[in-house]
């Protein structure tokens, strides 16, 4: 009984609540990388690897996330209205198996999903709302849009394109995404800057979008919405892109959050707003100063010190327009690292990481793209490691998405002559996806952020373990009490 009791009060000691001391917090900040999977940039690294090998390379790279202490990756589920997954709707991509609606059974969203999860990395899910075709890309198959639907398709110059005005294309790319949030554990869903293809020139000319078959229905239809007292003032053509533009983003926006509440909504524009308006007809200041995201990730793919497009002031202007309040992440060149004429370097990143955390109200920042990092350009694993992301971090909460804190673990501890060993047991219906252990020793307090599948610690007796604390954190960032 003596033996019991004592036990009892040394868990209790351990575990015991903090009234007035002064605690540690994790880190916050969304540390992601892009994998491009378009013309095989980064997964899988060539067509028609097997499904082991396929596993093999994602698992590697994942690892490395973990390693360098990432939190999130953002992975390109449909680079031309074709899938990197099993889709019932559009044909399987031939970066994967090498011809176009060539099946596998392998599923690698599913299966980066899975693992993912397992080491703290959340997965938001890259879809390309308007791209038909590719250059990069070789085979077509009878199942595809541009086969299917060919009156959705305008040709501009090597691609081919989802017209953004027509309708029937706003439903068709969006039963597309409500799809993949349904069936497939992701965390987010992610839109990059290809609203609009990039302006191509003939002969020093602009070539515009093929849209005038849709532009004259919306003048006709603008004309016969009148009356004697008021006659409808049609939109200009590049504000009408735009509107259709916007009312995609808005209606994707509504729509994944009947399905999950809580699922994050992210796009990535050119980090030039000029670009966006007058050439890809995609207002994101308008979308960023509403709240219609949860994160702008402008790519800022320029140096500190690039004369008129200098890293800082871009950033700044982003923030500044930044009025309700939600997440804008950098995006991060580090891809350039590999291209000598722009002079990048590791330590360019590191400066741009450091900025990131000065100028934005919520650290965080994603690096294009996953191959700079496997390929080490420039040492910049090890830079990363020792230089700003040392310790593993929380995503930065949002406060706007309705949600319960999840409730505290369970916890047990055990010490025997070598060790402190704690285990915990989650409580509740909501689900932790990290958790947050306090340790405070013979040095004081300390805390570290460990993925939902670590259940357990062991510390050893030479520290003089005087408390454990852990809590829980679900993958909107929320952390309960203790």
């Amino acid at each position: 009984m003596i033996l019991h009791l004592s036990i009892l009060l040394l868990v209790l000691f351990l575990i015991a609540p903090v009234c007035a001391e002064t605690m540690p917090r994790p880190a916050r900040e969304f540390r992601a990388v892009w994998v491009a999977t378009v013309d095989n940039i980064d997964f899988p690294t060539r067509k028609g690897l097997s499904v082991e090998e396929q596993k093999a390379e994602i698992l590697k790279d994942l690892d490395l996330a973990a390693e360098l202490k990432m939190n999130a990756v953002i992975f390109q589920v449909r680079p031309m209205a074709d899938a990197i997954y099993a889709s019932k709707i559009e044909p399987w991509s031939e970066f994967l198996t090498g011809a176009m609606g060539r099946a596998q059974k392998f599923d690698p969203l599913a299966f980066l999903c899975a693992e993912a999860h397992k080491r703290g990395i959340l997965v938001h899910a890259w879809f390309n709302p308007y791209r038909a075709y590719h250059p990069a890309a070789k085979t077509v198959s009878p199942g595809h849009v541009t086969q299917k639907r060919p009156e959705f398709v305008r040709k501009y110059g090597d691609y081919q394109w989802l017209d953004p005005t027509d309708d029937e294309v706003k439903k068709y790319s969006l039963s597309v995404v409500r799809d993949v949030v349904r069936r497939y554990d992701i965390d987010g869903v992610h839109f990059d800057d290809y609203f609009y293809p990039y302006p191509i020139t003939e002969n020093g000319q602009k070539i515009d979008f093929p849209d005038e078959e849709n532009w004259q229905e919306y003048l006709a239809a603008a004309a016969r919405m009148s009356s004697e007292k008021m006659r409808r003032i049609p939109l200009k053509r590049d504000e009408w892109r735009r509107a259709n533009v916007d009312e995609f983003i808005e209606t994707v926006g509504r729509e994944i959050r009947k399905i999950k509440p809580e699922i994050m909504y992210g796009i990535s524009p050119i980090g030039v707003e000029s670009i966006n308006l007058t050439e890809l007809y995609a207002d994101a200041g308008k979308w960023l100063r509403d709240g219609t995201v949860d994160y702008l990730a402008p790519q800022l793919y320029w140096r500190i010190d690039r004369p008129e497009r200098e890293f800082p002031l871009l950033l700044k202007f982003w923030e500044d327009i930044n009025t309700k309040k939600r997440h804008v992440w950098a995006g991060i060149g580090t891809y350039k690292i590999n291209e000598p004429k722009e002079k990048y370097s590791a330590r360019e990143i590191l400066d741009q990481i450091l900025l990131t955390r000065k100028i934005q109200s919520t650290a965080g920042n994603i690096q294009f793209s996953f191959k700079s990092l496997r390929n080490d350009f420039d040492g910049i694993q090890k830079a990363l490691r020792e230089n700003v992301y040392q310790s593993a971090a929380l995503i930065p909460a949002s406060p706007w998405i309705k949600a319960k804190k999840p409730r505290p673990p369970r916890v047990v501890i055990a010490r025997d002559r070598d060790f402190v060993r704690a285990r915990w047991t989650e409580t509740g219906t909501r689900r932790a996806f990290w958790f947050v252990v306090y340790v405070k020793d013979k040095n004081g307090w300390s805390c570290s952020v460990r993925p939902a599948s670590e259940k357990s610690i062991a510390l050893s007796a030479d520290r003089r373990i005087e408390k454990i604390l852990v809590t829980s954190v679900d993958r909107l960032g929320n952390e309960s009490a203790f």
